[in-house]
This record gives structure tokens, sequence and C-alpha cells, in this order.
């Protein structure tokens, strides 16, 4: 409570002998065709199978709130 609290270091980091041609990984990636399109895919929108689904529990819920 009464001691100084620390201040954050800020990580300021730059590989000196790093040289993209030579990394596997990064050719491997670019081999296989690797990118953002994953984050697009998950963006798709929801199977006609759930949206049905989602209709008939809404249906259901609305008919038991009515009494019928």
């Amino acid at each position: 409570m009464f001691m100084k609290k620390p201040k954050h270091r800020t990580f300021d980091y730059t590989p000196r002998f790093y040289v993209p041609e030579k990394d596997e990984l990064e050719k491997k990636k670019r081999k296989l065709g690797f990118s953002r399109k994953l984050h697009m895919q998950r963006r798709k929108s929801r199977s006609p199978l759930v949206w049905i689904l989602l209709l008939i529990i809404l249906i259901i819920i609305y008919l038991m709130l009515m009494g019928i």
C-alpha cells in the first residue's frame, strides 16, 4: 500500500538475423496456401437447419405462453 508500484517495461525486439526466405514454416504455409481465409469462414452464416430449429423452438415457446 505504501510502496511504489513498478512501471511496466515495454518490449521492443527486432530480430537481427531473420530471413523470411529461409524460414521453412513460412515456405510450408505458402505452399499449402494458408492465409486469413480461415478467419473469413468463421463469419459464415449459420446453416438452414439451425435457423429451422430456432424457429420451431420459438413457435413452441410462443404456444406455451399463449396457453394452447
